[in-house]
């Protein structure tokens, strides 16, 4: 399948991804891991296969919505240097392995696969697996911290190789464009024209994975406790980020004016929503200064494939938990 066309059907997922897998359409994305653009065959075999020589720590890439791990490549890069995990491959030894899924998908149940595939991994693994790093992009972050709540009520068995985990651009307490979105869908109905509800009604065909980002819902139940909510302020979120986890943040701003870059963030994440781990109670972890790295200039897709953000990456990488 060519690069053009994956990247189609994951819009396309991220679009009415819950639609299709409701129809059982064959379009819909099963979640796994990708190399080289080819599904891995999860037992120790196929995880030698695309890597000869796996080592003790592995770190797992999650993409945003509609996107693919094709987000993660520097554009005309070198092989050992195409993507952030490639680049931690040749400078620290961690063997990395790339997710792919439907983004269409409420966030609970896409975490809660991940939680499964994780689980997976860490019993196929071909030697013993002493650290996994959740690195996770935009949505990708809220997946891997849904599968963190999921691993630790059901004490699946990889949490405890979880040490660290590393969140860029990450929409942490929602994204304000969704709650736009909700809110003029909500106008649209209480006009009493067949019309204007006929427009309100095709904006309510947002995929459930989108709907989740208006408020970062990790669960179920979050999305239902906000279904009468039509304010455009982030609210307190009720899942906190996991303790006993060295979390790290990156984000990124449009503008170099700290004024600007407060209103905008990355065109899609504010800033408050990257970065203010405060706002998420109860019991949010106070995070310190150099877990929380802020870069100016660069847009949300920028983030994913950046040399500095690298830099970020591996800094804490190489940090002892």
């Amino acid at each position: 399948m060519g690069e053009r066309l994956e990247q189609a059907i994951a819009v396309l997922n991220g679009l009415a991804g819950d639609y299709l897998e409701r129809q059982d359409n064959g379009l819909a994305t099963d979640m796994a891991f990708h190399d080289a653009g080819h599904a891995l065959e999860l037992s120790a075999a196929g995880i030698q296969r695309a890597h000869p020589r796996p080592t003790g720590r592995a770190a797992v890439f999650v993409h945003g919505v509609m996107c693919t791990e094709s987000v993660w490549h520097f554009p005309g890069a070198a092989a050992d240097a195409s993507d952030y995990g490639r680049m931690l491959q040749r400078d620290l030894g961690i063997t990395p392995f790339y997710v792919r899924y439907n983004s269409g998908r409420s966030i609970a149940d896409n975490g809660a696969a991940l939680a499964t595939l994780l689980d997976a991994l860490h019993a196929a693994y071909p030697l013993e697996l002493q650290e996994l790093i959740p690195i996770g992009y935009s949505m990708g972050g809220l997946l891997v911290r849904s599968a963190c709540h999921v691993a630790a009520a059901r004490e699946l068995s990889w949490l405890p190789r979880l040490k660290r985990a590393i969140y860029v651009g990450t929409p942490h307490v929602g994204a304000p464009a969704e709650r736009v979105g909700r809110i003029v869908s909500r106008l649209l109905h209480a006009i009493p024209d067949p019309y204007t509800r006929l427009v309100g009604d095709i904006a309510e065909l947002r995929s459930a994975g989108v709907k989740d980002l208006g408020d970062a819902d990790l669960r179920h139940g979050d999305r239902a406790a906000d279904s009468g909510r039509l304010s455009l302020r982030d609210r307190r979120h009720p899942v906190p980020l996991l303790s006993g986890i060295d979390h790290a943040l990156v984000a990124g701003s449009l503008s170099m004016d700290p004024r600007v870059a407060a209103l905008f963030g990355d065109s899609i994440v504010p800033l408050r929503s990257a970065t203010a781990q405060q706002t998420i109670t109860p019991g949010a972890i106070d995070l310190p200064d150099d877990r929380i790295a802020v870069f100016p200039g660069r847009n949300h897709l920028d983030l994913a494939h950046d040399a500095e953000v690298y830099a970020f990456i591996k800094r804490h990488c190489e940090q002892t938990s």
